[in-house]
């Protein structure tokens, strides 16, 4: 009865995973219209990416037993192919200054998902200690995936528009942050259920921040 019900979870948090990470479809298809990328910042975009790219490592039996987290290597896959093609997509529509802030911001974190792939599989022996190295690094950018869009609260404060942070991102926010907390509390892996302790309430201050303002 747990299995199932891990793998149910595991399945909506696919789900809610995937509205997340494809939120931000409409904001770009405004910005290929306009042929410009506005006031919005590609940070959400990068760190995203890179969540993406560390979990779905964590899911991959290098770190993992055997498939005991596909929930993980699939939405990672889709996740980081959605997230990059956003991130090129900012690319080729921000200014020059820009692009030089967004290739120096993601050259040195492939770089360092790179040497974490290297460390994982040379250095550390045994899947206990590779699930805590990852899955210590996983949760800290996890966190920053959660909080990244808060940033835009100070937009939406200044504008008086909530262009920069819709309702919709601040919902699956929450439902992706809940759903990935139970499906780890099912696993008994607490490097998955940790993050999504704090992403919940993120989510939820998210929320009450734009429905008051």
């Amino acid at each position: 009865m747990e299995e199932r019900l891990r793998l149910a979870f595991g399945i909506l948090a696919n789900a809610a995973s995937l509205m997340l990470y494809s939120s931000p479809v409409l904001t770009f298809i405004k910005m290929i219209k306009k042929r410009s990328t506005g006031d919005f910042s590609c940070i959400p975009y990068i760190v995203t990416m890179m969540t993406c790219l560390l979990w779905m490592w964590y899911g991959l039996p290098v770190v993992s037993r055997g498939l005991e987290n596909l929930s993980l290597i699939t939405i990672g896959c889709i996740g980081f192919t959605l997230e990059l093609s956003f991130v090129s997509i900012f690319f080729s529509l921000a200014s020059s200054r820009a692009r030089i802030q967004i290739i120096l911001t993601v050259v040195p974190l492939l770089l360092l998902a790179c040497g974490i792939g290297a460390i994982t599989t040379f250095a550390f022996h045994d899947h206990r200690l590779r699930k805590a190295f990852v899955g210590s690094i996983g949760d800290a950018v996890c966190v920053a995936m959660y909080a990244s869009p808060l940033v835009a609260i100070r937009q939406v404060v200044r504008t008086k528009s909530v262009e920069f942070m819709p309702l919709h991102l601040s919902v699956f926010t929450f439902l992706t942050s809940f759903t990935w907390m139970l499906y780890g509390l099912l696993s008994k892996d607490l490097f998955i259920a940790a993050p999504n302790f704090i992403g919940c309430p993120l989510g939820i201050k998210g929320n009450s921040k734009l429905v008051f303002e």
